[in-house]
């Protein structure tokens, strides 16, 4: 049934949205609105329930969380967990993922945003996915919460992070500590508007949401899923609607974003090479970008590092971030 729901998602001849199919697992019963779109919801809420979006494969080519949700339903499906909270559960870009690409037109997480009057595809799975999860929390009267699960294009100093997207809503404390017992190594601050996935459910929902990297693109069937066990276990925690396992601080890093690398010309490059892991540092004074546009980016006052650096971005669109070191949340 669940696994007939993953096949079918990306089966090339996917079920139509219209035919909407249900169905029963252990403390509730699963709905599957559309091609990688599929609500669980519980006979009854656990005292800790949260009304909970997990999403992967937002990037086509970032297998490791589309078999972490397989692994995480079969436990379901097996009776090895129980129904506790709404869970809605997303596999975005389905033709990418089909295609093992990260997009095929356009990056389909700096598309949401409403309002968006883009045309095509992934503009149109955008809305679809802004939708279904505009309804979901307005569905259900709980605390709000979006783990959107990726894996990184690179090497990573910290091959597991938590990205925090910009918004006026504030990010929990205890979430931090269930984070770093689910693995994460180091979280990042977002300084502006990014109209990623979980950007989009912070912004407008108010819910406590992160972009989760969890190691490096890597093809089905070659992703060591022991690596992810504590990412597996939030899950199975926020499923069951109980507080999450939790851990100190002292292991992960903190970052903020201080600016970024914008790619606004055809004649732009990087400094130094794009297979350069995240959050390598740089001294100051070294040269970070040309751009035929904009000039040279030089590091200047202090150090800083690089992540997600990719000089292959669309015109207007961001070729790194550029981080610092900072406190952990009080």
């Amino acid at each position: 049934m669940l696994d007939d729901w993953l096949a079918s998602s990306l089966d090339a001849d996917p079920v139509e949205p219209h035919e909407e199919r249900s169905g029963k697992v252990p403390g509730g019963r699963y709905r599957l609105h559309a091609p990688g779109v599929l609500e669980l919801l519980p006979d009854e809420f656990a005292p800790e329930a949260q009304a909970c979006v997990v999403s992967a494969g937002i990037h086509g080519n970032e297998t490791a969380p589309i078999e972490l949700v397989g692994a995480w339903l079969a436990r379901l499906e097996a009776g090895q967990l129980r129904l506790g909270a709404p869970v809605l559960v997303i596999l975005g870009n389905l033709e990418a993922i089909r295609q093992g690409v990260r997009f095929c037109t356009t990056n389909l997480n700096r598309l949401f945003q409403r309002g968006l009057d883009l045309e095509g595809d992934e503009p149109e799975r955008a809305r679809e996915l802004m939708a279904v999860v505009d309804a979901f929390f307005a569905r259900h009267d709980l605390p709000r919460v979006h783990y959107d699960m990726h894996t990184a294009i690179r090497d990573s100093r910290y091959p597991r992070f938590a990205v925090e997207p910009f918004a006026a809503a504030e990010t929990h404390p205890a979430q931090w500590h269930w984070l770093a017992a689910a693995g994460m190594q180091a979280a990042l601050h977002q300084h502006r508007h990014s109209w990623t996935f979980s950007h989009y459910s912070k912004h407008y929902h108010a819910a406590q949401a992160f972009t989760l990297e969890l190691g490096k693109v890597r093809p089905f069937g070659e992703n060591d899923l022991d690596a992810l066990s504590g990412m597996l276990m939030l899950l199975e925690a926020v499923l069951e609607g109980r507080p999450a396992p939790s851990r100190s601080l002292e292991d992960v890093r903190f970052f903020r974003v201080v600016s970024e690398l914008m790619r606004q010309s055809q004649d732009f490059s990087l400094g130094f090479s794009e297979e350069t892991p995240n959050f390598t540092e740089f001294a100051v004074g070294t040269l970070l970008a040309h751009d035929g546009q904009a000039g040279d980016t030089v590091v200047a006052d202090a150090p800083v590092a690089v992540v997600f650096p990719n000089a292959q971005v669309e015109l207007g669109a961001r070729a790194a971030l550029l981080v610092r070191a900072c406190p952990p949340p009080a």
